[in-house]
């Protein structure tokens, strides 16, 4: 069993090998679905408009464009700890004046680099369950949001629908790992993606942890059947 530590190296390495086609392969493996996911989940800060929002594990910066299209005003701040996914995020950023509004800073998200009370918004897709230490993380996510801010977590979460569930775990376990093998040249990676979400709380148990660092308010949005579910928290 990998150490926190020895958890973000492998995950560094993973994000770092796929950073060139991670975008693509986000969609075709999730049948585009994973646009409306980040609508959702954007559409949750509408009453920030124009406070500053960090976008945390951020990645290539889907999250980050969402963000900033909704809001004209918005400001993002972009963190991921592997500076190769920021990388290959910023060369695809369009050149209207999103990309002026997106600053991407390549940080840990359990000590994440900013001062407390920083933020209005937090958003986290898909990188929650990559954190060595999940509560070192939320805690952080308390300290910098703002009173009254608001916590968004994006997360790949186990359905539990009888006749979902059983071709859910096929396709995850067995078929993404040998499409995305074979498009990244990394499959590990992909099987990585497939332990980790088994391995992963289950709702319940991460809006515990949510409210045990001091988040009020907390409830979850399961969305398509149950793959994802959005977390939401307030400071």
């Amino acid at each position: 069993m990998q150490t926190p530590d020895e958890k973000k190296v492998f995950v560094k390495e993973k994000f770092s090998a796929i950073s060139h086609k991670y975008d693509f392969l986000n969609s075709v493996l999730s049948f585009q679905i994973d646009r409306y996911w980040r609508w959702v989940t954007t559409r949750e800060l509408k009453q920030f408009p124009d406070g500053a929002v960090l976008d945390l594990c951020a990645g290539t910066l889907p999250l980050s464009l969402e963000l900033t299209r909704q809001a004209p005003e918005r400001q993002v701040f972009a963190i991921d700890f592997c500076e190769d996914m920021l990388r290959a995020g910023v060369k695809t950023l369009p050149s209207d004046n999103r990309r002026e509004r997106i600053f991407p800073v390549c940080g840990d998200g359990e000590k994440i680099p900013a001062h407390d009370e920083s933020f209005w918004g937090i958003t986290v897709a898909f990188g929650v369950r990559n954190l060595g230490n999940t509560q070192d993380g939320l805690e952080e996510m308390h300290r910098v949001l703002k009173p009254g801010g608001k916590l968004l977590i994006l997360e790949f979460s186990r359905p539990i629908n009888p006749i979902v569930k059983p071709v859910y775990n096929f396709y995850l376990n067995k078929v993404l790992p040998q499409i995305a093998g074979v498009i990244s040249g990394d499959k590990e990676a992909y099987e990585y993606l497939a332990s980790s979400i088994a391995a992963f709380y289950k709702p319940e148990e991460l809006m515990d942890m949510m409210k045990k660092v001091g988040f009020r308010s907390v409830h979850c949005r399961p969305l398509t059947f149950g793959v994802v579910t959005v977390y939401i928290g307030i400071k």
